[in-house]
């Protein structure tokens, strides 16, 4: 079952609040092998002028899965999940996210097409801080195989 094209353009508003925390921070790093101190150590990254230990780049991952996984496990979209495959994966950061943040994703279907038999829907989540400020934009495209593939 194909796509429903439909889809393309809405809008899912935040529905929690996730907050950042050093432990969580820390337990990404230590999952992708990064002993970077600024990930480890708050005076470190007190010194390099940060608040406190900031996070990986592709840290948001872990927040905005969550988002994702709301949108593809719509039986009306008609996404079959055994199916789907990642297909890219961007950050654009405004600043870095940090231990203590408190962020919100307002996530988007941006495009849903077909191509080779292949359905392509493109994500966007915009994630702000708790003062409602620009922190980072991701994008995600997820490739569900046709049934030739």
């Amino acid at each position: 079952m194909p796509l429903d094209p439909s889809y393309a353009g809405r809008s899912y508003p935040p529905d929690s609040a996730y907050a950042v925390s050093r432990a969580k921070i820390a337990e990404f790093a230590d999952a992708i092998g990064d002993a970077n101190p600024l990930y480890h150590d708050p005076e470190a990254a007190r010194a390099a002028g940060y608040p406190d230990v900031i996070a990986p780049p592709t840290f948001l991952t872990v927040v905005n899965l969550r988002a994702i996984n709301v949108i593809v496990s719509d039986p009306e979209l008609g996404l079959d999940y055994s199916r789907m495959v990642h297909g890219d994966q961007n950050f654009v950061h405004t600043r870095p996210v940090h231990a203590g943040d408190v962020i919100e994703l307002t996530t988007h279907i941006d495009e849903i097409m077909t191509r080779a038999g292949n359905d392509f829907i493109t994500l966007r989540a915009e994630i702000t801080d708790a003062e409602g400020e620009p922190v980072c934009t991701t994008r995600a495209q997820l490739v569900v195989r046709g049934e030739g593939a």
